[in-house]
């Protein structure tokens, strides 16, 4: 029997949870070709939404062609523009005569050579001229636009991990190049996400930036418990399993309604139960991953610094004030300007996340750990 639970990979058809004011938005956003960014931290489920969003508009209109792009192992323009050229064409046909032919048309004054693997057609290489295209790459970011145009189409550019733009030669140079291309688009949408909040925050609210006010911009919530109950319930009900109201909210409640770790937990709640989930199940479940888990975050701890290890407990002992001088003094963190410091850093790392000035820890099985194998904090 197949797991009714899915982590890891994209969530679709009936693994998809909730969402439906977001996706709402986002469809609506895609159907009027409204640039779109949005931000979540990492495994909240913003490929598995933006997919879902896209799924339900190519249902009810071939005419809207969506591509997407992984910005995740792109380091550099180069990588950027061939990454670019080669989703959109794949995205332009699905015979690979018409890409050929899209390549040939639409790629302006480059002379592209297209080569297939035998074994996987929708592999492409794509062999350009880059010191070229580096030059003048219009032809490449208004490629997209000119097949829209040509075809009568609207076209929907996801860009995934966008922030790794930052990380460029010259980043601010080229983001110059893509918002003074792509803010002309009559027929082409992007949605630009990722889930680095300060990178993000940078490129798109900050006025002097090239992408400020880009598009519309908003935040990826947690789903919220009530939804997690009532999905984790139906699931184990259709698989002939049973879980009550109560636990299913145990579930979420262990993993924070944490995305990834909600369906990770349920699933092995699931796996570990022959009819009837309880507590002990539950809890066995939530302290195996923690397990699993323990050598990587072990690992994480030794790279911080003892102030940034201080900070962390602070943060799981309830600490709001960390520049007081009784907090500083108390967990050796030093000078209120270096809370300043291990707050980013920390927040570099992507282990605290912080929102309208309140901090949280990102992960939920990790502060657990630190919680109670780490530090050994006791609760009563």
């Amino acid at each position: 029997m197949d797991t009714p639970f899915v982590f890891g990979k994209l969530a679709i058809e009936q693994n998809f949870t909730n969402r439906e004011q977001e996706r709402l938005r986002l469809t609506g956003n895609f159907t009027s070709l409204i640039n779109t960014i949005l931000i979540s931290p990492r495994r909240w489920g913003k490929s598995s939404l933006v997919k879902k969003a896209a799924e339900e508009i190519i249902a009810k209109n071939k005419e809207v062609r969506f591509c997407f792009m992984d910005g995740f192992n792109i380091r550099s323009e180069e990588d950027f523009y061939r990454s670019l050229a080669i989703e959109v064409l794949k995205a332009s046909a699905s015979k690979m005569d018409a890409i050929i032919e899209n390549a040939k048309t639409f790629m302006g004054k480059f002379l592209p050579i297209l080569s297939f693997s035998p074994d996987n057609q929708s592999d492409i290489s794509l062999q350009l001229n880059w010191k070229e295209v580096r030059k003048d790459p219009d032809d490449i970011l208004n490629m997209a636009e000119k097949i829209a145009s040509d075809k009568g189409w609207k076209f929907i550019l996801c860009i995934d991990e966008f922030q790794n733009i930052s990380t460029f030669e010259n980043p601010l140079a080229f983001q110059k190049k893509l918002r003074s291309n792509w803010q002309k688009h009559q027929n082409t949408a992007y949605c630009l996400y990722g889930s680095k909040r300060h990178m993000l925050m940078d490129v798109f609210t900050n006025p002097s930036m090239p992408f400020y006010k880009f598009g519309d911009l908003f935040f990826l919530e947690k789903i919220k418990k009530e939804s997690w109950k009532s999905f984790i319930v139906k699931r184990f009900a259709e698989t002939n399993k049973h879980i009550g109201e109560l636990h299913a909210a145990l579930i979420a409640d262990l993993a924070e309604c944490h995305p990834y770790y909600v369906q990770q937990l349920a699933q092995q709640s699931w796996l570990r139960t022959l009819s009837e989930c309880n507590e002990n199940i539950i809890r066995e479940a939530h302290q195996g991953i923690v397990n699993q888990l323990s050598l990587l975050f072990q690992s994480k701890t030794e790279e911080l610094t003892n102030s940034q290890i201080n900070f962390l407990k602070a943060l799981i002992n309830g600490v709001e004030q960390f520049s007081s001088k009784e907090t500083l003094e108390d967990y050796q963190i030093g000078s209120s300007a270096n809370v300043v410091r291990v707050k980013k850093a920390l927040e570099n790392k992507e282990i605290i996340d912080i929102q309208a000035g309140k901090i949280s820890l990102m992960d939920p099985m990790y502060k657990h750990w630190l919680k109670k194998d780490y530090f050994k904090i006791k609760t009563f």
